[in-house]
């Protein structure tokens, strides 16, 4: 099962888009920008108030469900939509895109996600995209890397403390390293065509990029 979750970032910095989803959540103005696109849109998620009257009509008569929510809420918009896509597929792969390259109080939300801990238990099915960057997220563990076509960085940020990291296969590499506060070891380069990486506990962010 694949679902495509559409944040309100801007099409333009969406990534290529090959695959056929399943199901399609468009977060707030996500939603429009899916059916501008030409995509279904099973679920549509948010508060709305970056529609105006006659886009939030389009929206609400072409999604096949809609979960409104009021402006003011303790969840992000894009929190909601995650939440209730797991609801619904909680094995589904998720790919979130729209999530970045917009504000940035919005893309720290986002990537922020992976540390919430109702969300913990999916984090190896969630996928954050646009036209530059791939990360997914991991718990601890022992793990091989692939290079993505076309992607010339490989940086591995800690969103919390972790414990005896190692990193092999890169350009750059450490062993057992204690990492006290979140870091982000960006601008390594795969060598060959995998990297490995390896850490007893904490969280990891994995993003492949270039320019």
């Amino acid at each position: 099962m694949k679902v495509l979750l559409v944040a309100g970032g801007k099409p333009e910095y969406w990534p290529h888009l090959e695959d056929q989803y399943d199901f399609y959540v468009g977060i707030d103005r996500g939603s429009l920008y899916l059916l501008e696109k030409g995509y279904p849109l099973d679920l549509a998620v948010g508060d709305f108030d970056s529609l105006s009257p006659s886009e939030q009509k389009t929206v609400f008569d072409a999604a096949k469900e809609v979960k409104r929510s009021p402006a003011e809420k303790d969840d992000t918009d894009t929190q909601l939509g995650l939440a209730a896509a797991l609801e619904k597929f909680p094995k589904a792969e998720i790919l979130l895109i729209g999530a970045t390259g917009g504000r940035l109080d919005h893309f720290l939300a986002n990537l922020w996600l992976g540390v919430e801990p109702r969300f913990a238990p999916f984090l190896s099915q969630l996928t954050l995209a646009d036209r530059q960057n791939h990360l997914r997220y991991l718990t601890p563990g022992e793990y091989v890397i692939r290079k993505i076509p076309g992607m010339t960085y490989l940086a591995y940020c800690c969103l919390t403390p972790v414990d005896h990291l190692t990193l092999t296969g890169s350009r750059y590499t450490l062993l057992n390293h204690q990492v006290a506060v979140p870091t982000s070891f960006a601008s390594n380069e795969f060598l060959t065509e995998t990297a490995q990486i390896a850490f007893d506990s904490g969280i990891v962010a994995v993003i492949q990029s270039h320019d």
